[in-house]
């Protein structure tokens, strides 16, 4: 069987600020500590196809307007809202005050496979992914009411964190479709 790519108008996307009007998942990404703009944009682009609610860029990690981040983002950091916080610790204890709970991508004690985890679609989550070296600052760790991992088979044990966080909001979202 052959098949045909699609065009452009084909494919029926919804301009920005039609897509600012939809309703999202209540899902915030909060990028801790992320030292690459290029996975920065990815992450803006992942969240845009997701349709989730935010992202939340902390510390070090980089803003729009910038170049190498659009390049990745292609766009999507026009569409998807975003905040920046000093850190994720405050950042935390604002979500948390209205109503999030927060999960933490990352392998720690008591964490719990990806793959096993039963959830409301509908609850209000920060989704917290961290440093390309480091991970998730322990303070965040500690604080966290679910740590998650992505299961693997290799022999590294980790995944670039812009895959990590398409794997875990496509593994959570995909029965609110």
């Amino acid at each position: 069987m052959r098949h045909r790519k699609l065009s452009m108008p084909e494919l029926h996307r919804v301009d920005v600020a039609t897509f600012r009007q939809q309703p999202k998942s209540p899902v915030v990404l909060m990028l801790d500590n992320v030292r690459s703009l290029q996975n920065v944009g990815a992450m803006f682009r992942t969240a845009d196809a997701f349709g989730i609610e935010s992202l939340a860029l902390c510390g070090i990690t980089g803003c729009p307007p910038h170049r190498e981040l659009h390049n990745a983002a292609l766009g999507a950091e026009d569409s998807v809202a975003w905040h920046y916080f000093a850190s994720a610790e405050d950042a935390l204890t604002q979500f948390r005050a209205q109503g999030y709970k927060i999960l933490v991508l990352e392998q720690c004690e008591g964490s719990v496979l990806l793959n096993q985890v039963l959830h409301n679609v509908t609850e209000k989550w920060v989704f917290v992914v961290g440093n390309e070296v480091e991970g998730v600052t322990q303070s965040v760790a500690s604080v966290a009411d679910l740590c998650v991992e992505i299961p693997q088979r290799g022999t590294k044990h980790s995944l670039n964190v812009a895959t990590a966080a398409g794997i875990l909001l496509w593994e959570w979202l995909r029965g609110a479709w």
